[in-house]
């Protein structure tokens, strides 16, 4: 019996030593996802806005709910939220970026357009991703409202206590 478990640990070692190491999916190179078009794909959340972004080679053009950038989000702040990721990455004018925002208000709207263009850029450009993932933009911002509760003024604030 015991040179039967004896064979055994012999094939075992001996298969293992034959097996290739194992590849984990971190190891695998990433390929760029683009449709026909050479277009990348991405929807960008945040808040309750949602953002569907196609970027492609360009001039740096943005067209948000088909009105410029600017037009859009009149906000300086707002444009620079959507301007982050391609400086991130180093690729300032370089991508054109047609986004269709719904939902939420002109902040969550600006975040979630940022996601998509965080995304999209990954997608695009693979090697794009170390430097948007140590930047947080990779990262659907979770934060939403919280729901108002049965005998509650709001969400958590009660109703005003009388004692008399």
């Amino acid at each position: 019996m015991a040179e039967t478990f004896s064979s055994l640990d012999a094939l075992k070692g001996a298969v293992d030593a034959s097996a290739p190491a194992a590849l984990s999916f971190d190891d695998a190179p990433r390929i760029p996802v683009r449709d026909a078009l050479g277009r990348a794909y991405a929807t960008g959340k945040r808040k309750d806005a949602v953002a569907r972004v196609w970027i492609k080679p360009g001039s740096g053009k943005v067209v948000v709910n088909g009105k410029d950038m600017s037009a859009y989000f009149a906000r300086p702040v707002l444009q620079m939220i959507l301007r982050q990721p391609f400086t991130v990455a180093g690729v300032e004018n370089e991508f054109d970026v047609m986004a269709t925002v719904k939902g939420g208000g002109l902040s969550g709207q600006a975040g979630a357009v940022k996601h998509g263009i965080s995304k999209a850029l990954q997608l695009y450009e693979p090697s794009l991703r170390g430097a948007l993932k140590a930047a947080g933009f990779l990262t659907r911002d979770s934060r939403v409202v919280e729901r108002k509760k049965y005998g509650r003024a709001k969400a958590r604030k009660s109703f005003q206590f009388s004692k008399r």
